[in-house]
């Protein structure tokens, strides 16, 4: 397993080991030990999943304290441009975000901490997507920020017109009006 860093220092790409041969292939999607030894301290308490199909955008979601929530997050079947926004206030990549396209195909994953906002869209016809969470979900403390919110200038790669989206994205906060974390916080 091979963890990558991305320009926003604590969003880690994760390359999982790949052997394959005719008859198909096996990868070990996460090791705590390893996890945990390339300056993580991660203990993930609940996996979910969902399917979507070309054109879902879900998010930018997030959960407050203390509910917040790091995620691992990968694609099953399918392709997503995955986006993690640092809604830390105070932190040196403040409003700033990571997209990497995640697939079936390149079994990359992303590690998106607490303080991060997190979102996607369906770039292939259909998409099964899994990730792991350090905290449970709790709906009470659970917000959302507008996916074209102007000041965070996320390129989704889609036409507008090509979206789907739930009625709670729609109605998600502007950035300016978000509650957000203060970097201070231990999270």
């Amino acid at each position: 397993m091979n963890i990558i860093s991305t320009e926003i220092e604590d969003v880690k790409i994760i390359e999982p080991k790949l052997f394959g041969d005719e008859r198909g292939y096996f990868m070990e999607t996460y090791s705590e030990k390893i996890f945990n030894t390339k300056g993580q301290d991660i203990k993930f308490v609940q996996d979910n999943e969902s399917m979507s199909e070309y054109g879902v955008l879900r998010g930018l979601h997030y959960q407050l304290p203390p509910y917040a929530q790091s995620k691992l997050v990968r694609v099953i079947q399918g392709r997503v441009l995955d986006i993690a926004v640092d809604i830390r206030k105070g932190s040196p990549t403040f409003a700033k975000h990571v997209a990497i396209e995640l697939s079936g195909e390149n079994k990359l994953q992303m590690f998106i901490p607490k303080g991060f906002a997190h979102g996607f869209v369906v770039l292939s016809e259909t998409l099964l997507f899994v990730y792991k969470c350090d905290n449970y979900y709790a709906p009470e403390h659970q917000r959302g920020i507008r996916f074209d919110d102007p000041s965070l200038n996320i390129d989704w790669q889609l036409d507008p017109k090509d979206l789907l989206l739930s009625p709670k994205d729609i109605d998600a906060s502007s950035f300016a009006d978000a509650e957000l974390f203060n970097y201070s916080e231990n999270l």
